[in-house]
């Protein structure tokens, strides 16, 4: 399970570059940036499996840049952070297609079980459009 790329997305500087390092320690490639346009930017030049996106940004809020990712890398995951106890806005952007939600501050362990998890499912759509690829060109 090695080798996960995540990227993480919040404004608070301080933050992502301590949660970058801890997930460096546990074996993950990690990238962030600390805005919205800058994520957009990276997840259309670098291959990403899972993006952690702070809801609360000042230039796009994390729902919106959940939808404009979702259009550009469709099988990228996306875990939303929380900081504000917004239970809604998790449900919110489970909805619009988001992995699932951590409170911050996010407990390491259960970030890196939902990390993991939503790797999995990652590899899964992966599997399943190759396999249909491959039944598609099949019948040609």
């Amino acid at each position: 399970m090695e080798g996960i790329n995540i990227l993480l997305v919040d404004d608070e500087i301080e933050f992502v570059e301590t949660l970058s390092k801890r997930l460096v320690k546990r074996g993950f490639h990690s990238a962030f940036v600390t805005s919205a346009g800058d994520a957009l930017e990276k997840i259309t030049t670098e291959q990403f499996d899972v993006a952690i996106i702070d809801v609360r940004m000042p230039e796009m809020d994390g729902i919106t840049l959940l939808g404009e990712i979702k259009k550009l890398k469709p099988l990228t995951e996306v875990l939303l952070l929380t900081g504000y106890a917004s239970v809604q806005s998790g449900i919110e952007g489970m909805k619009k297609g988001a992995f699932d939600y951590i409170m911050k501050p996010a407990d390491i362990d259960e970030l890196v079980k939902k990390i993991r998890d939503a790797y999995e499912r990652k590899k899964q759509q992966e599997d399943r459009i190759g396999k249909a690829e491959t039944k598609i060109s099949s019948y040609k």
